[in-house]
């Protein structure tokens, strides 16, 4: 049996599915950390923005550790 390695682009996929994950639960408790960063407010303190952005990062999140599970089980060549 051969052994499993993953390749380059599971880790990418597992990488990116983190990364939208921590950035979604940080901007849970904290929306004032996109106006830190990238000095400026697009909606004028709404919070409009910051929950779009939020849906969009756990979107991201939510699609790459799909796309990493699925390289997971992608069967390893003979």
């Amino acid at each position: 049996m051969a052994k499993k390695t993953p390749r380059k682009r599971f880790w990418l996929e597992l990488s990116c599915g983190v990364l939208g994950a921590f950035l979604f639960v940080l901007t849970l408790i904290t929306r004032e950390w996109i106006e830190l960063i990238f000095r400026v407010d697009p909606d004028q303190g709404s919070g409009t923005a910051e929950w779009a952005i939020a849906l969009t990062l756990l979107a991201v999140a939510a699609l790459s550790f799909a796309l990493a599970h699925r390289e997971w089980k992608r069967p390893v060549p003979a």
